[in-house]
């Protein structure tokens, strides 16, 4: 399983600096920010996991900043403040905020409520911040949103079906996360018969094995579109994102 990436958002160097080293000490990768250009920065550049986002940051609030993200996204996040009344809390919850922790809190209880947070959104395969994106780079290969046009690192058009260009979307989309052929099947809304799952897991993996041949230097030893033992495939190459203007 990939590592999970958490953006730790907070205008305080010393607790944006505590908050980090902690989590990295505790198994995440913690990435810090203190504004809402560098938290987009982030989402653009790679995956975010979940992200801890301060209410008072300066001049900007994180209220104001979750709503705006949650319009755009679905990526998990914990409003941080030391502004703990209900009213407070509830204005958190009504812009889509997953959870509210007040601040001065124990780190243990940061940490449990971080797990649970990401639990209930692990087995969502989609990091919607990359739905309306223009283009995806990996491993020197390009894919451009709007044309669904596929070319290879020496610059050629490679043809795909629309079936197989659904596939490598969610898998762009979804970069060093594993998922089933079940959530595969649920995204590209594959036909088959629910009492059949068996059919449906064959779909998936013939799929796979065409989008393999024609993106793979190596189709029988995949570097990029690669078999996650017991649960099903994972894209394991780095992918680039460019936002629609």
């Amino acid at each position: 399983m990939s590592i999970p990436r958490l953006l730790v958002v907070d205008d305080d160097p010393e607790m944006r600096s505590m908050m980090t080293q902690f989590l990295q000490q505790n198994g995440f990768i913690a990435l810090p920010a203190s504004s809402e250009n560098e938290i987009r920065s982030h989402l653009t550049a790679g995956r975010v996991d979940l992200i801890l986002l301060d209410v008072m940051l300066g001049d900007e609030n994180g209220v104001e900043i979750c709503a705006r993200l949650r319009a755009e996204q679905d990526v998990p996040i914990i409003l941080v403040s030391a502004l703990s009344a209900d009213h407070q809390r509830m204005a958190g919850y009504e812009v889509g905020a997953d959870d509210y922790i007040a601040k001065p809190f124990n780190p243990q209880l940061l940490l449990a409520r971080v797990r649970a947070v990401m639990q209930r959104a692990r087995r969502t395969p989609s990091l919607a911040y990359r739905r309306r994106t223009k283009s995806f780079r990996f491993n020197n290969w390009s894919y451009d949103g709007k044309r669904d046009e596929v070319h290879s690192p020496e610059g050629y058009l490679v043809s795909l079906s629309q079936r197989e260009t659904a596939l490598l979307k969610v898998l762009l989309a979804n970069p060093h996360i594993p998922l089933t052929r079940d959530e595969i099947a649920a995204a590209l809304d594959v036909t088959g018969s629910a009492d059949k799952p068996e059919a449906q897991g064959r779909a998936i993996d013939m799929l796979v094995g065409r989008l393999r041949s024609k993106i793979e230097a190596n189709p029988k030893d995949p570097q990029m579109l690669r078999t996650e033992r017991g649960v099903g495939y994972v894209f394991a190459a780095e992918v680039s994102v460019e936002e629609d203007a």
